[in-house]
């Protein structure tokens, strides 16, 4: 069975269909007791828009925001390990085509220009692949 990923958050705002969630989001070292000190410690706020459900949410309510890890496991692999394996394949095969490194380098780079404008294509489907779902909290 699939491990829920889990986050708190406030909804700030209703569309039609959408509903937007602000969360907080920490690395590690913001919980340290040496953050102060360190300043490595990393806190965002994020928007995070959701599919309507059938419940009845009010701006302002507090809401668990919770989506299987297996979707950000893929949502990590299509941002960030398949667009790195690209350029690495492209890189080794540039590399013994094009005589000058700094061409091949820029051109391994400029692969990802159309990595990400297939992947926008297919915006719609993964947006129906990668969904987070809500339930409310109460405070």
């Amino acid at each position: 069975m699939d491990k829920l990923i889990e986050h708190s958050g406030i909804i700030t705002q209703l569309g039609e269909d959408k509903i937007f969630v602000r969360i907080h989001q920490q690395s590690a070292c913001s919980a340290c007791h040496a953050k102060s000190v360190c300043m490595a410690s990393d806190k965002q706020e994020k928007v995070i828009v959701v599919t309507s459900s059938t419940e009845n949410f009010n701006i302002g309510d507090a809401v668990m925001l919770y989506g299987k890890s297996s979707t950000g496991l893929l949502a990590v692999l299509l941002a960030f390990v398949f667009p790195f394996l690209l350029i690495l394949l492209c890189l080794f095969v540039l590399r013994n085509v094009v005589a000058d490194e700094i061409v091949a380098a820029l051109i391994s780079l400029g692969i990802l220009v159309p990595y990400y404008l297939i992947l926008s294509q297919f915006n719609n489907k993964l947006n129906k692949k990668l969904q987070f779902h809500l339930k409310k909290v109460s405070r």
